[in-house]
Formats: structure tokens, C-alpha cells, sequence
């Protein structure tokens, strides 16, 4: 193909090339850039190989640059180097060969020809180098046929596929989050090969699978990752609760839709119009207690009732298992699915104000992704069907809409608090006072009263005085 000198429009790489002539040395960049730079994708990552020492020629290359020499980070036992650049993450690395032990993903290394780092990358588009010396810029080095299967949309490995994943089977997951990326097909022997190696992922870290099962929750088509983990056995390694929801039982000829299949289209929808990993997740596993709630009733059909409280505890266990936080960003995830059927409720009945407003507070700031959520859990071949229920859910919408601007109930605090309660009747910490905040707050999402001081105190007081207290001192300050 036609020398790539014009598409290297990066004035690093300028940098990087004289830097390299006045050292002697030969230098490509390898890898990623150059694969997403032949599909025309944005990568802010540039990978430059040396035959040589990568860690003088980033040193060299900083100070070319102006940079400080605390700007470039060395990792001395890897032989690498890195800084910032602009906006680009520019790394250095010696040209290298490596070789594995059976128990571990850490190879050994030691200096080597640019062909083999090449030999090493995990797959041929990963494999493409473009020369950075002044002789050869911008010539292609393309020894496995990377830009082919670029062409072809295909995965394929450099060297023996079985020996490849054996040797780190973190690739397995990562050609299959290439095909998702991509939205390329990976080549037969490939795929037989991910399948055999599959249980060679058990010395696969959980944080390094989970940094790849997010990479595929964030493409535009996640089902094309989760299916090929289902078709090789990976699923039932690394997402054993979503393996789980595959397969259809069929009773007295009444059967349930595929539930794998039903939530492979709901994070389709919902990864087409978002970028929230953590809403991705609660799309993923929405109807895991599914396969633990489900039974057959003889006057109804299949039922799992109860599958958002078991499904929402479960997420607590599925994170911990897979070392993912445990924090905000887990029960967001464990809210939304505990809550995905309420506005479905909400459609399937007379839509009332009080209902909508005990959703808005229950979901607080998290509604908007809720209502996205249960939006998206709208699967059925019945099209008609689907266009009533999203016409139903514009009316929730736009009953969420009026009350919020009417009641402001989002995250809504009671006009009068506790501290309010206790120095007006004179009492300390007790039953009581939460009794009355549970009064106040029931009554304004009931709609009884409205969401201000002046009708929370006149309830108060009536309710204050029904049990018996008596007012001892007007607070000096006042909740609004």
C-alpha cells in the first residue's frame, strides 16, 4: 500500500523520528495508533518500539521536546517509558521477545528484532508498525497480513491461536472486546482456540477481566461481546449469573422468553444511547434473580416474583466476587435494579400523583436513568405492543415533569426536621420524632399538604397534639 508519511500528522512523531536518526537508532510505531489510524478512529495512545533501549530514546525525546526530566515515567523492570504530550500518552519500549511459564501471564523478556515484537502482539491488526526513520517514514511493516484482515474485519492472532491464549489468556477477553469494539468476526481457529483455552482465565485477575467486560459494556453493540463469551464457554467463567439466564422451559406448552436474549437487547438499547458504564451494569444484570424467583402457576403462567429485591441483593455479591467498588457506584447500580418495575407499574396502572411522586423521591437524581432503563426493558416481537407502552411511558414522563416543577420532590428534605421537632416540644432524641418526620413526609407524598412549612407545621401541630406534647418553645430558627 501507499506510504502513511501524510497520515502521521502528529508532530511527535517528527520528534520521534530526528531523535531517533541522531541516536542511531530504528524506531516504529506500533500497534493500536496504527490500527485505528487505518480505520480512521481517534486514538490519543502512541506505542513507540525501538530495536534498542525505548527508555534513552523517551529520555531523548522529552528533553527534545522542552519537557522536564520528571516528566517522563520510567518502569525499569518492564524496560519502559512514558509522558504527555499534548494530548497524547506517548510510551517507549525496547524491541522485545518474550516467554511464558504455565502458571502465569508474566512473561519473560529479553531484547529482540522488531519482527519479533511483532510475533508477540496478540493479533495481527495489533501487529501493524510504521517506520519513523527518515529512510523508511511512514513505510508499513506488515508481517502477519494485519491490514488485510482490517479490510476483512477479522481477528486473528499472529502465531498459533491455542498458544497464543495459553500464554495470556487476558487475549481471550480482549479479542473478544476487539470484536464487540470493532464489530469484527473473529476467524475460526481463533474462536476454536479462545473455547479450548477458556479455563486458562482462572489465572486471569478479576480486575483485568473487569477492565475488559467494561471496554465491551461501552461499545455500541454489546451483545456482540457477551454472545461470543456464551458461544466459547467464557460467559460461564467470568458471568456465571448471566450464563445462568439462558435457555426457555416450556410447561404444559406455555414457555417465557429467553431471558439472556431479552437482556442482551436491553444493554443493547441502552449502551446505543449512553456512555454511563454504571447504567450499562444495571441494564446487564436487571433480571438476575430472574432464574431463582422462577415458577410455573398452573392459572397464570410463568412467574418471578420478587426477582428485583432477589436480583438487587445479589448485585452486592456478583461486585465483591468480581472486586468491583463497593461503593456509590454499587448501589447505584443495586438502586436501579431493585427499581426497574416501578415505572413499568406506573404504565401498566391508572397513573396517579402520588405514585409518580414517591417514585421521583425514591429515585432521586437517579430517575432520568431509571425511567432509560425500564424504557429500554421494553422487548417484545408484538410491535404494537411496544408503541402503546413508550406512548404510556411519555405520560409518566410528563407526570414526572409537572410534579417535579410543582412539589420539588427530587431528593426532597421535609420542610421541618428533627432538631425543629425536638425544640419545639422539648424533647431529645426518641420515637416520637420520628414518628411526626414520618407523618410530614408521608403527607406531602401522599399530596395531602404541600411541600412548604406553613401546612408541615399546622400538620404537626395536630399530630403533636393527638399525642399528647405540648409545645414548650418556638425554635429560634426553622427549617424551609
Amino acid at each position: 500500500m501507499e506510504n502513511l508519511a501524510k497520515e502521521l500528522r502528529h508532530p511527535i512523531f517528527r520528534t520521534v523520528s530526528q531523535t531517533a536518526e541522531m541516536s542511531g537508532v530504528e524506531c516504529y510505531v506500533i500497534g493500536g495508533f496504527v490500527r485505528d489510524l487505518l480505520l480512521k478512529r481517534p486514538c490519543t495512545d502512541i506505542d513507540i518500539v525501538a530495536v534498542g533501549n525505548g527508555i534513552a530514546l523517551a529520555r531523548q525525546t522529552a528533553e527534545k521536546l522542552g519537557l522536564p526530566q520528571h516528566a517522563v515515567t520510567i518502569f525499569k523492570h518492564y524496560g519502559t517509558a512514558m509522558f504527555h504530550y499534548e494530548n497524547m500518552e506517548i510510551e517507549f519500549v525496547g524491541a522485545r521477545k518474550e516467554s511464558y511459564s504455565p502458571d502465569s501471564r508474566n512473561p519473560s523478556v529479553e531484547s529482540g528484532t522488531l519482527e519479533d515484537d511483532q510475533r508477540r502482539r496478540d493479533f495481527t491488526i495489533n501487529a501493524l508498525a510504521i517506520c519513523l526513520n527518515e529512510n523508511r517514514y511512514g513505510e508499513l511493516i506488515d508481517p502477519f497480513k494485519g491490514f488485510e484482515d482490517l479490510k476483512n474485519k477479522v481477528i486473528r492472532t499472529p502465531l498459533d491461536p491455542v498458544r497464543t491464549f495459553s500464554d495470556d489468556p487476558l487475549r481471550i477477553m480482549r479479542a473478544i472486546r476487539f470484536a464487540s469494539q470493532l464489530n469484527f468476526s473473529i476467524e475460526m481457529c481463533t474462536l476454536e482456540a479462545i473455547h479450548q483455552e477458556a479455563h486458562r482465565l482462572d489465572i486471569v485477575s478479576k480486575e483485568r477481566i473487569v477492565t475488559e467486560l467494561n471496554k465491551i459494556l461501552l461499545s455500541r453493540k454489546p451483545s456482540i461481546g457477551f454472545t461470543l463469551m456464551d458461544l466459547t464457554g467464557v460467559l460461564e467463567r467470568v458471568l456465571p449469573w448471566i450464563s445462568n439466564l439462558k435457555g426457555v422451559e416450556c410447561i404444559n406448552n406455555q414457555g417465557h422468553k429467553d431471558i439472556f436474549f431479552h437482556t442482551m437487547e436491553v444493554v443493547d438499547k441502552i449502551a446505543a444511547n449512553t456512555n454511563n458504564l454504571w447504567l450499562c451494569w444495571a441494564a446487564l444484570l436487571h433480571d438476575v434473580g430472574k432464574p431463582q424467583t422462577k415458577k410455573y402457576l398452573p392459572d397464570s403462567g410463568w412467574s418471578f416474583h420478587q426477582h428485583e429485591t432477589v436480583g438487587a441483593k445479589m448485585v452486592s455479591k456478583i461486585f465483591r466476587t468480581l472486586k468491583m467498588p463497593q461503593n456509590v457506584k454499587m448501589a447505584y447500580v443495586k438502586k436501579l435494579v431493585y427499581m426497574h418495575l416501578r415505572p413499568i407499574a406506573l404504565v401498566e396502572d391508572n397513573v396517579t400523583d402520588s405514585a409518580v411522586r414517591r417514585l421521583i423521591f425514591d429515585a432521586g437524581n437517579d430517575i432520568d436513568d431509571l425511567m432509560m432503563l425500564c424504557e429500554a426493558d421494553i422487548t417484545s416481537k408484538n410491535q404494537e405492543k411496544v408503541k402503546q407502552l413508550l406512548r404510556n411511558f411519555e405520560h409518566v414522563r410528563k407526570k414526572i415533569k409537572d410534579i417535579e416543577e410543582k412539589d420539588r420532590i427530587r431528593n426532597f428534605q421535609p420542610p421541618i426536621d428533627g432538631l425543629y421537632i425536638m425544640e419545639k416540644y422539648g424533647l431529645g432524641p426518641c420515637k416520637e420524632v420520628g414518628v411526626l418526620k414520618s407523618t410530614i413526609r408521608e403527607a406531602i407524598l401522599d399530596g395531602r399538604i404541600d411541600n412548604n412549612f406553613e401546612e408541615a407545621l399546622q400538620l404537626l401541630t395536630q399530630e403533636a397534639e393527638r399525642i399528647g406534647l405540648k409545645a414548650v418553645d418556638e425554635p429560634t430558627e426553622r427549617k424551609s
